[in-house]
């Protein structure tokens, strides 16, 4: 039996399980104040992620939503990792959630010849900052970013992995 989750690129059916999966660890487990409202982007996600070098995935166990990931094509050969989010009880070494959607995005980002990935995360992500630490990600200061890197407010700590 396969204790993984599948990754798959994202498709229609999965939308309302995303913005479910993502309100749910933003607002309820880091007690962010977003709404759906502030992300026009979760409703849109065809558009907004699944273009020119971008896409958007989710990990799905038995037909659910339990992750999500996705790259924003940002011009020059770069790309921002947006909306990586895991639901808590498949996270860590049992599932490998975080890890297979990782690859998954870093993969599809080498066969297109992506130069760098960058992202923004909250100081409150420990333990994504040490995910992403872990994985190869250096941490950057906010002057590194490329400009036309998509800075969210909550964003403070910003972190780039070179292909």
């Amino acid at each position: 039996m396969n204790n993984s989750p599948i990754v798959k690129e994202y498709s229609y059916e999965n939308q309302a399980q995303v913005v479910d999966l993502i309100l749910q660890i933003q607002q309820q487990e880091y007690n962010i104040s977003i709404t759906k409202d502030d992300q026009p982007d979760l409703f849109n996600i065809e558009e907004y992620y699944q273009t020119g070098n971008g896409n958007f995935w989710v990990a799905l166990f038995d037909k659910n939503v339990v992750g999500t990931i996705s790259l924003l094509d940002i011009g020059n050969n770069q790309v921002a990792l947006r909306k990586m989010f895991v639901n808590k009880e498949y996270r860590g070494a049992t599932y490998k959630t975080a890890s297979l959607l990782l690859d998954t995005a870093i993969k599809w980002a080498k066969e297109r010849s992506i130069k760098a990935v960058f992202l923004g995360t909250t100081p409150q992500f420990l333990a994504a900052h040490r995910f992403y630490e872990k994985n190869g990600f250096i941490s950057i200061g906010l002057d590194d970013l490329p400009e036309n890197f998509p800075v969210l407010q909550v964003d403070k700590k910003f972190y780039k992995y070179s292909l």
